[in-house]
């Protein structure tokens, strides 16, 4: 499984740039807004840092198939690992048809149903993004989406990959390992809370206090 980055922040995306844990980053209107910096201008410093697909996504307020279409081919525009992303909608759907004719890659997003996610795919999606932790706020188990999904695409030969979104922490990025999806989009958050683990943090403390009492602290 492959993980992106949920980000628009581009100190957090270099940072795990650098850990070598990350093949690409997915961005919302809300994670650019968050930002309070120029959409191009975002897309492009994160396109220098990271060699993997890049999600950018249409303007939360274009609800038109032909508004979507012509944001999203000037999306694709910024660089080739641009992927564009589109809302699952019926407008949504049109527009990830004609642009993935064109050769641009779509990720229909926020996928809540397995029906949802085959519609996507067979308007041609290169990727799905469900979105298994606003289900799990609402009381619905999540990863059950994301393994029906699986199940299906693998049933039938979809080749549309599946990017288990709306991660809440590292629980989540295991059982979506084991349940099929992908790839992983995860905040910084969840990055650092699945370095840490309480035994690891005492074993190193031991490892020092144990050397420092042979060897001193040089």
């Amino acid at each position: 499984m492959k993980f992106f980055l949920d980000t628009a922040n581009v100190d957090d995306i270099r940072r795990a740039n650098d850990m070598g844990v990350i093949q690409g980053v997915t961005t919302n209107p809300s994670l650019i807004a968050k930002e309070g910096r120029d959409f191009n201008e975002v897309i492009k410093e994160i396109t220098s840092i990271v060699d993997g697909p890049i999600s950018g996504e249409v303007k939360a307020t274009t609800t038109d198939a032909e508004g979507m279409i012509k944001e999203g081919r000037e999306i694709a525009k910024i660089h080739p690992n641009m992927v564009v992303k589109i809302p699952m909608t019926e407008e949504g759907l049109k527009a990830t048809k004609v642009l993935s004719s064109e050769g641009i890659k779509c990720n229909v997003t926020l996928i809540f149903s397995p029906a949802q996610a085959i519609l996507a795919a067979l308007a041609g999606a290169a990727y799905v993004s469900p979105f298994l932790g606003r289900l799990d706020d609402i009381a619905t188990p999540g990863i059950e989406l994301v393994q029906t999904i699986a199940e299906v695409f693998e049933v039938q030969g979809i080749e549309t990959e599946i990017i288990a979104a709306s991660i809440r922490n590292p629980i989540h990025v295991v059982d979506c390992a084991a349940a099929g999806a992908d790839i992983c989009t995860i905040p910084m958050k969840v990055v650092e809370q699945m370095t840490h683990h309480p035994l690891t943090d005492i074993g190193i403390k031991n490892f020092q206090r144990d050397y420092i009492a042979v060897f001193g602290d040089k």
